[in-house]
C-alpha cells in the first residue's frame, strides 16, 4: 500500500474522522489516558492503537505524534533514557516557541506536559523528580532530539498492520545528551514513599 496524500495520510475517512474529533494535544492525551494501559511487548501502528484500543508507552507517543499531524503539528517524538529502568517516548509539540508533550505512561505524572519548556533539556527534566524504578531510585539520565516521523512515511508508520519496532530501533541508535554529571548521579536520594503512591495510582500489573 503506497501512503496516501496529504489530507489522509492512508487512514479511512473514518478513522480521520476520530483523529480530528480529539481537537487538541489535550484531546489526544484524554483519549490516551482513556485507553488500558498495554503491558504486552508489541509496537502497534497508530492505525492499530485506534482499532485496539490498548497502548504502550511506545505505542501511545508514536500515535500521538500521528494525531498530532493530523491536526496540524509536524509528527516529532523525544525520547527519555534511563538507567535501571525502561525509557519513555513522548510525541512533542510547539507553541508560541514552546515545547509541551504527549505520552501514555503507567506511572501518573509522566504524561502530559503544556507547552511552557524554553527548550528541550527544560521539557526533559520536568520528568525528573517523578521518574523512578520500582526500588525508588531516580533513573532518568539523558534524552534524544526530536525525531520527525516522517522519515518513515514510506515504511507506512501510521497506518501499518505491522509492528514499527523500526522507530524504537532508531531510538536507541541517536545519540542522546546527558541531564545529570556523575558527582550529581551519586547523590542521588531515593524517592519518598508517598511520592511513590502517588505515582502509582492506576498502575496497572496485569
Amino acid at each position: 500500500m503506497e501512503l496516501g496524500n496529504s489530507s489522509d495520510f492512508s487512514f479511512t475517512p473514518l478513522e480521520l474522522r476520530q483523529l480530528r474529533a480529539l481537537k487538541t494535544p489535550v484531546g489526544i492525551q484524554k483519549f490516551l489516558d482513556d485507553l488500558p494501559y498495554n503491558l504486552c511487548f508489541t509496537a502497534r501502528s497508530p492505525k492499530k492503537v485506534l482499532h485496539d484500543r490498548t497502548a504502550s508507552c511506545l505505542e501511545g507517543g508514536i500515535f500521538a505524534a500521528a494525531a498530532l499531524r493530523v491536526l496540524g503539528f509536524p509528527p516529532l517524538i523525544f525520547d527519555l533514557e534511563a538507567e535501571q529502568d525502561t525509557d519513555h517516548v513522548l510525541a512533542i509539540f510547539n507553541v508560541r516557541g514552546h515545547w509541551g508533550a504527549v505520552a501514555k505512561s503507567n506511572f501518573t505524572g509522566c504524561r502530559y506536559r503544556e507547552p511552557v519548556y524554553r527548550t528541550l533539556r527544560e521539557l526533559a527534566m520536568s520528568y525528573f523528580n517523578i521518574y523512578f524504578n520500582l526500588r525508588g531510585e531516580r533513573t532518568l539520565r539523558r534524552y534524544s532530539r526530536p525525531v520527525n516521523l516522517t522519515r518513515f512515511d514510506d515504511r507506512n508508520w501510521m497506518t501499518t498492520n505491522k509492528p514499527v519496532w523500526f522507530i524504537a530501533e532508531y531510538l536507541c541508535e541517536i545519540p542522546h545528551r546527558s541531564l545529570l554529571t556523575r558527582a550529581m548521579e551519586k547523590t542521588l536520594t531515593r524517592v519518598d514513599r508517598r511520592t511513590v503512591q502517588a505515582e502509582m495510582v492506576g498502575h496497572r500489573t496485569r
